[in-house]
């Protein structure tokens, strides 16, 4: 590493600058890039090298060199545009050889995160509800502590505290040094965040619409779960179904409403053991009282669909497109046999159907209810679909689970005929069996009975009516909806927007760690979502900002690319005996140009030296 000489025409002058350079080797061979730059050569700035050196050197007034200099100073001198001919130029050398680099921490990251808070305004208004008190460091900038972190590296509150805010720039960029905070502070923030949530959701939901154009015409629902390490022993910490597959664990569940591009509007936190039907009419009226009531249309998928909830839907004049239960396709045979699919994509074709007459007074004769009468009502039509890798997909998975069904079966029945078993087991096991593998459970028709002398007979057979079922409706499933003024490829294009649902879950698992959860009380797990909830705000912020600069939507690349910038010291030694000590951010690489030209974003100048 060393330092050049490097020159640029501006203004019509030619302004010498020096360079931090190291060499590196390529398979070209040997090449050099700029580490940082450490400013302009002119006669200012040499005459302001050297007062740097004189003024920290034994005789300059200042503590001795013995003692060591703690005077800040500059390396360059702010005068640079002063008359040049009063200035004499002096030079002070350096000991290139010697030139190292101190104190190196994280910038790019952190600052990114920073400038999306101050775009969506989220710093003012937390600054505005967390009111202070005879604390050292106000609650908000610690709350911009957690949010950050948890953006540009989710982890515990004890280790942002104890490595990771120290490892950044967020001590010059918030303001507050790092013996400031600890984990007790960042608890304590928690308990003071929580009881913004809804504010703060208003506020977001208002901001994004200012800066995106963002409607809520079209709104997405769906549910997920996140688990617990430790006892976790409060009502919302319940054992239940787990998407994360830790059925060992208490979990509780959390309800997601988005825009139809992502963009969030506001969620619900459940005990571990909901049902996900359940939750609908609750998260309807919330949204309803908070943003009120208007014309909007609600998406769910099939896990949210039952009578009763499309009654309540209907009942209040709201409008949805909703999934249906794989057993409801049966009825639409006749339908699925003819030829009038409407082509819309490769490999995709929809089509708008009615609800055969004879399947709606089926239901009706069979349930009393509203619901059950009003589901093949003039009110509602339903969408047909086909998509051709589904059926490749679920082909798979039915030969899959076909096969391991009567493996196991014909195993099953070799033991009964050698061993003397209870038929009440054999049910069991038959059960679990199936249970296990659901999709091929209907090919097989299983009975189990007793013989003479009481013990367990098995018998088993394929159902080729069920085989040819599952043959032709492969790929096939229904939507449901009171949307009567769109087209069938308008429909379907709206319930696909529930895929933005399904990646926010995805990206507050695995890019923002939601998962597990290791605090003990309520109040404090309400905040970690909630601050998880935050994180994914300014993480889908910088993807509309890539959308908008037409960087795609790569808010994950972006903000690795962009954390690579560094904040560093550059000790330079002097002939003296004195280190002069320049902070500079690591030059962008092209790339990372091309980006925060793209995203108008410019970093600050970073102008501090100090003895």
């Amino acid at each position: 590493m060393f330092i050049r000489q490097c020159f640029r025409n501006k203004d019509g002058k030619r302004h010498a600058y020096w360079a931090l350079v190291e060499s590196y080797r390529t398979d070209a061979g040997p090449r050099q890039r700029v580490v940082a730059w450490l400013g302009r050569l002119d006669e200012a700035g040499r005459l302001g090298v050297e007062r740097a050196a004189r003024d920290a050197g034994p005789t300059s007034g200042n503590k001795s060199q013995a003692t060591g200099s703690t005077r800040q100073l500059s390396l360059f001198d702010q005068a640079a545009d002063a008359d040049q001919a009063v200035i004499e130029p002096h030079w002070v050398e350096v000991n290139a050889a010697a030139v190292r680099v101190e104190n190196k921490r994280q910038f790019g990251g952190p600052w990114l995160a920073l400038e999306i808070v101050r775009r969506l305004g989220l710093d003012e208004f937390l600054k505005s509800v967390m009111t202070s008190g005879r604390e050292h460091v106000a609650w908000w900038r610690t709350a911009l502590i957690l949010v950050v972190a948890r953006l540009c590296h989710p982890s515990s509150e004890l280790y942002v505290a104890e490595q990771w805010y120290s490892s950044t720039a967020l001590p010059e960029l918030l303001g507050v040094p790092a013996d400031r905070v600890d984990d007790n502070r960042l608890y304590r923030t928690l308990d003071q965040l929580l009881p913004h949530k809804e504010q703060l959701e208003a506020h977001l939901k208002n901001r994004m619409g200012e800066l995106f154009g963002v409607e809520y015409d079209l709104l997405m629902y769906d549910i997920t779960s996140t688990y617990f390490e430790g006892q976790a022993n409060f009502d919302l910490a319940q054992r239940g179904y787990s998407r994360d597959n830790r059925s060992d664990c208490k979990q509780v569940c959390i309800g997601l409403v988005v825009s139809r591009c992502g963009l969030p509007l506001g969620y619900e936190v459940f005990a571990g053991n909901t049902a996900d039907v359940t939750t609908v009419e609750h998260i309807v009226e919330t949204m309803e009282n908070r943003y009120g009531k208007s014309d909007r249309i609600w998406v769910m998928d099939r896990g949210m669909v039952s009578e009763e909830n499309i009654d309540f839907l209907l009942s209040g004049g709201r409008r949805y497109i909703v999934g249906t239960p794989k057993s409801m396709l049966k009825q639409f045979e006749a339908q699925v046999l003819a030829d009038d699919w409407n082509t819309i994509r490769d490999g995709l074709e929809v089509k708008l159907c009615r609800r055969p007459r004879e399947a709606a007074q089926s239901d009706a004769a069979s349930d009393d209810t509203d619901a059950a009468s009003g589901s093949g009502s003039d009110e509602e039509i339903f969408i047909l679909c086909r998509s051709r890798d589904r059926s490749k997909k679920e082909e798979a998975m039915v030969a899959r689970s076909e096969e391991k069904i009567a493996e196991r079966l014909t195993k099953m029945k070799a033991r009964c005929e050698k061993q003397k078993r209870e038929p009440m087991k054999v049910e069991r096991e038959v059960g679990r069996l199936l249970g296990q593998n659901t999709r091929a459970a209907r090919l097989f028709e299983v009975t189990v009975s007793k013989t003479e002398a009481g013990f367990a007979h098995l018998e088993w057979k394929q159902v080729k009516a069920s085989r040819d079922w599952a043959t032709l409706s492969a790929g096939c499933y229904l939507l449901r909806t009171n949307v009567m003024d769109w087209t069938d490829e308008e429909l379907w294009k709206a319930y696909i927007q529930l895929t933005e649902a399904e990646a926010a879950f995805r990206i507050h698992k695995s890019d923002l760690k939601i998962r597990p959860i290791w605090h003990q009380k309520e109040e404090r797990v309400l905040a970690h979502i909630f601050v998880c909830f935050l994180a994914y705000v300014l993480w889908k912020t910088l993807g509309q900002m890539c959308e908008q600069a037409g960087l795609g939507n790569e808010p994950r690349r972006v903000l690795a690319s962009l954390s690579e910038l560094d904040l560093m010291d550059v000790v330079l030694p002097t002939r003296q005996g004195v280190d002069i000590r320049r902070r500079c951010l690591s030059t962008p690489n092209e790339h990372q140009q091309i980006l925060l030209d793209h995203l108008k974003l410019r970093l600050p100048k970073i102008n501090q030296s100090k003895m």
